[in-house]
């Protein structure tokens, strides 16, 4: 029996005005799994209607009062950790684990939330004029616009809404059509539990082949003061250009192609476990993904060797076996684009030191290549899915450079015993984000995330997601009256 829900707006389930729906497929059953209200502009509209009478109240609400909502939420997320496992699994074919993480990470953000609502904003500035008391104020902006993608579902659902909120904000999310109940819905489901009041947050879920008027009705509006985006770099770009065009700030957190390099001081065996997780969690379908392994020629042969047999023993299946972790990618199309950009590098001279063969349905063997020419499309683009390649350095320098042959700047992770060494690489490195002695996904609510170049701008978490998302003002006050000329 498949899952049936209607948009949420001010508060209330409804149905979308012109009464179309669209359907979610399982990647692993291949069979419907929901069907949700498909959105118009129209509906566009009413949300935006519905946040903008919110924010006024919403947004001179007590500090204390949302902090307890949003406590609540993070309360009721643990509660329901089994329920958005079931839809994880069922919208994008998520392993156990991956659903676990999603929860515990997606009630920590709303944990941080709520300790932001009552931290301080704003400073005491020094004044030129004798008697006059400088201030800079945060002040929240009105309507934000937020898109949520599928991959990682319940900590990228809560995020997008979640500094936006706590800021004073009132927000229209558009989840992924890939996983609209998981990243949109659900959430929305949590924080009305909560308390959140009607209208402060909406949800409009819609139909892929409409997904372009949507987007652009929804930043062109007006009353929308800003936009968060995470996704792929090709849609960031036309969401930014969208929200520059209508002279919006926007927060882009787009794709990745980073790196773990592993020096030749480095644990071997811990760096096998290391790069395991950091290229292949959730199947390698994380903006954060090991896309490459950087190995110093000293190690790489008991590295790949290890490596690859490492990878090929990964439990490869059905999302609900509770020890799976290749499980199916989100549909048909990501299966096809891995079994080419595969085939293209072996084409083109890359070996196969692991996996490779026949996908299963949308299950598709965790893969590892080496040898992989510049001329392979695999060697610049983010591969979204279970394969990497591994490559050799000599120097720290090299290393660098081989990291930063990319056009994207998301994260990195420097294998090593020596933290030193690592600092200086370190600041060799275009990424937003480092991990020293560690792999490339990692995620924390208190920590500024985001990356630069073709990963995208601006940050989420922690103080740096509450300044994304407020008006900086500079108010004076005189104790004194001011002498004027004349």
């Amino acid at each position: 029996m498949t899952v049936s829900r209607e948009l949420f707006i001010n508060g209330k389930e409804v149905a979308a005005s012109a009464g179309h729906t669209a359907e979610v497929i399982s990647p692993y059953t291949s069979v419907p799994y929901a069907t949700v209200a498909a959105a118009g502009t129209e509906d566009v509209t009413a949300a935006v209607d519905a946040a903008q009478a919110a924010f006024g109240e919403w947004s001179v609400l007590s500090p204390f009062a949302k902090r307890t909502i949003f406590t609540k939420a993070a309360a009721l997320l643990d509660e329901r950790a089994e329920q958005a496992a079931e839809l994880m699994a069922g919208e994008i074919g998520a392993t156990r684990g991956w659903a676990q993480f999603n929860v515990s990470l997606g009630a920590n953000i709303f944990r941080e939330a709520a300790a932001a609502m009552t931290a301080p904003r704003g400073d005491v500035l020094a004044a030129e004029q004798e008697g006059v008391l400088g201030l800079s104020l945060r002040e929240p902006m009105g309507v934000v616009a937020a898109f949520a993608p599928w991959n990682a579902p319940i900590i990228l659902g809560a995020r997008a809404v979640a500094a936006p909120l706590a800021a004073g904000n009132t927000v229209v999310l558009k989840p992924s059509e890939s996983a609209p109940l998981s990243c949109g819905l659900f959430i929305a489901d949590v924080l009305r539990d909560a308390g959140l009041p009607a209208g402060v947050l909406n949800v409009v879920t819609n139909d892929p082949a409409y997904a372009a008027p949507i987007a652009e009705t929804l930043i062109a509006d007006p009353r929308v003061r800003a936009v968060n985006f995470t996704g792929s770099t090709d849609v960031g770009r036309i969401i930014g250009t969208l929200a520059a065009k209508h002279l919006k700030p926007a927060v882009l957190e787009l794709g990745g192609k980073n790196s773990v390099i592993v020096l030749d001081d480095a644990d071997i065996d811990y760096a096998v476990s290391a790069a395991v997780f950091g290229a292949f969690a959730n199947s390698g379908q994380i903006c954060m993904s090991a896309d490459r392994i950087l190995v110093h020629e000293s190690v790489a042969d008991e590295f790949t060797r290890k490596f690859a047999d490492a990878v090929a023993g990964l439990p490869t299946g059905s999302p609900d076996e509770p020890h799976t972790v290749i499980g199916p990618l989100v549909n048909h199309a990501a299966v096809q684009k891995i079994s080419w950009l595969i085939m293209d590098a072996v084409d083109r001279g890359a070996t196969v030191a692991a996996g490779g063969g026949v996908p299963q349905g949308n299950v598709h063997p965790a893969t590892v290549l080496t040898g992989v020419p510049k001329d392979a499309v695999l060697y610049y683009s983010e591969a979204f899915g279970p394969v990497c390649t591994v490559d050799t350095f000599t120097t720290d320098e090299q290393a660098a450079a081989m990291a930063n042959d990319t056009e994207n700047g998301l994260t990195a992770g420097i294998l090593t015993e020596n933290t030193a060494r690592a600092l200086r690489l370190m600041r060799q490195l275009r990424t937003g984000i480092v991990h020293i002695n560690d792999q490339t996904v990692a995620d924390e609510p208190n920590a500024p995330f985001g990356g630069f170049r073709n990963s995208g701008y601006g940050r989420f978490g922690g103080r740096w997601g509450i300044e994304a998302f407020t008006n900086t003002r500079w108010v004076t006050m005189a104790t004194v009256h001011t002498v004027f000329p004349g």
